[in-house]
């Protein structure tokens, strides 16, 4: 029987779920060489996120020895599809989790991504972004993620969908994302299944356009934007509704998707350095954003609260039929 401690926890609705032991060695190299081996040994992911044990919606976050000495710690995240660059809101969750379990207090820590290095400041406790009062004094849990450097690749593609032109800029923020305005449609939860199908079919299009990253990496996010809930406890400057690789929807404003938007709102003049962009999320949930303008590039701060909601072990039996995870 194989044990895999794991602690779950949610960044503005989307779960992370950190896994920092009982996974395969993965040698002593760059976190990216380390996933390099992780990819090999792809079993790990799908025992630990898939079905029957994880879901689409989660994020897994694998805590790693860090190789560049700046860095306290090193962090490998991966979904129900593959892996991801960076994670915003996972980067958060990790943060959080590492507090809740006491390994970590208030301050700056250096984390090494196989994208390059972030910094994450956990915060004392303070009132929440959305405005109901101090913590319990438990746990810190509100954390800024300083991201790598964000920038718009593309700007105003046309892609043809539904006998319509509708535009979108192509961005990194740590992942690639295609950011679409005039799509026409209401960015609510109501409207969660008819946004799916969207943005999906958008996807396929540009992707059989040849729309992809210099180096040949698919855009595999895409988010829709739209004006911000007029219920939010706190004013928002827009909705969004992002479509993540495995097709299911960020509960998350989505770090690294805020991270691409404020990248684009920069290039365009509509964001100043330091000034705070709120971007609220399809469940309502919000990251507050800035940029640094720093020897030319954009570099964003993210900051959001994660929650801790569950904890205990994985259990893989090797007679189970489904020990691995269920493949899509």
């Amino acid at each position: 029987m194989k044990r895999i401690p794991f602690l779950d926890s949610h960044t503005g609705g989307e779960p992370t779920r950190l896994i920092s032991e009982g996974f395969p060695p993965l040698g002593p190299g760059t976190v990216a060489e380390q996933l390099a081996t992780l990819k090999q040994r792809d079993s790990f992911r799908t025992q630990v996120l898939c079905e029957p044990r994880g879901n689409d919606v989660m994020v897994g976050a694998l805590l790693v020895p860090p190789a560049d000495p700046t860095c306290q710690l090193g962090v490998i995240f991966f979904n129900n599809v593959g892996y991801l660059g960076m994670c915003g809101h996972g980067t958060i969750g990790l943060v959080a989790s590492l507090s809740y379990q006491g390994k970590i207090t208030p301050g700056t820590y250096r984390i090494e991504t196989p994208v390059g290095v972030v910094e994450a400041t956990l915060h004392p406790n303070s009132p929440s972004l959305l405005g109901e009062g101090l913590g319990d004094g438990s746990y810190p849990n509100r954390v800024s993620v300083r991201n790598v450097p964000a920038y718009r690749l593309l700007e105003h593609v046309a892609v043809e969908i539904d006998g319509r032109t509708i535009h979108g800029d192509v961005a990194w923020g740590g992942n690639w994302f295609f950011l679409c305005h005039d799509h026409g449609l209401s960015v609510s939860l109501e409207n969660l299944e008819q946004l799916t199908d969207f943005a999906w079919r958008v996807r396929e299009t540009y992707t059989k356009m040849g729309i992809t990253s210099p180096d040949g990496h698919e855009i595999d996010h895409v988010e829709l934007f739209g004006p911000s809930s007029p219920s939010s406890a706190l004013r928002a400057d827009s909705q969004s509704f992002v479509l993540c690789p495995g097709k299911a929807y960020d509960r998350s404003p989505c770090g690294t998707g805020t991270s691409a938007k404020l990248a684009c709102l920069t290039a365009d003049g509509k964001l100043a350095e330091g000034q705070v962009w709120r971007q609220q999320s399809i469940v309502g949930s919000i990251f507050e954003g800035r940029v640094q303008i720093q020897d030319g590039s954009i570099i964003p701060t993210i900051t959001g609260e994660a929650w801790v909601m569950s904890e205990g072990h994985l259990l893989i039996d090797e007679r189970d039929p489904f020990g691995e995870g269920i493949r899509a």
